[in-house]
């Protein structure tokens, strides 16, 4: 919690992972606290953040969304929704003390939140005949290539994932091998 000239900020970071888990999220925080005048926000969603927006919730424009999507930025956070509740203590703040207090009361919001780091994975398929068994299977082992299917008939191919990071690696590896395909499987 933030205060400024008798206004009270009180910054909220949820987790979400879906537009519609924001829609709940701010209509849960509205309920709880119903009395506040503001209720501001930014999220963003995806491994880079290729979602995002911001809202004033009636203060002057780009005095709240912007600062406290500015701090998810700085901060390196995303799938996650910052609302600043605000309570008006009869003072106006002005737009530099209004930008000031959404960006201090969301940087105190992530300083003290848990934040959760997540693996981002690849998945792709890998597939070979036999003579080829043992080199893949090495690959697979010395590499932390997680097997999620695997179909071993006449030709054999393997559904698997592996950190996105490593991909371009492992890949090579497997086409150095020799008539061994591996194919990365695109996001839908």
């Amino acid at each position: 919690m933030f205060r400024d000239k008798g206004s009270r900020f009180i910054g909220h970071l949820i987790p979400v992972s879906s537009q519609d888990e924001i829609r709940v999220e701010l209509e849960n925080l509205r309920r709880e606290f119903h009395d506040a005048r503001h209720h501001c926000y930014a999220w963003r969603i995806g491994a880079g953040g290729e979602s995002w927006r911001v809202n004033d919730d009636g203060e002057p424009s780009g005095s709240a969304g912007k600062p406290i999507y500015g701090q998810l930025l700085s901060s390196n956070i995303s799938d996650v929704l910052a609302v600043v509740v605000r309570y008006f203590g009869g003072t106006k703040l002005g737009i530099p003390g209004l930008i000031h207090a959404y960006k201090t009361t969301t940087r105190e919001a992530i300083e003290t939140a848990t934040i959760i780091d997540k693996v981002l994975y690849a998945e792709f398929t890998i597939n070979f005949g036999y003579p080829s068994m043992n080199q893949v299977m090495k690959v697979v082992r010395e590499h932390d290539v997680e097997i999620l299917r695997n179909d071993f008939n006449i030709n054999c191919s393997i559904y698997a994932r592996v950190r996105k990071s490593a991909l371009t690696r492992v890949a090579e590896l497997f086409q150095n091998i020799g008539k061994v395909q591996c194919t990365e499987i695109q996001e839908k």
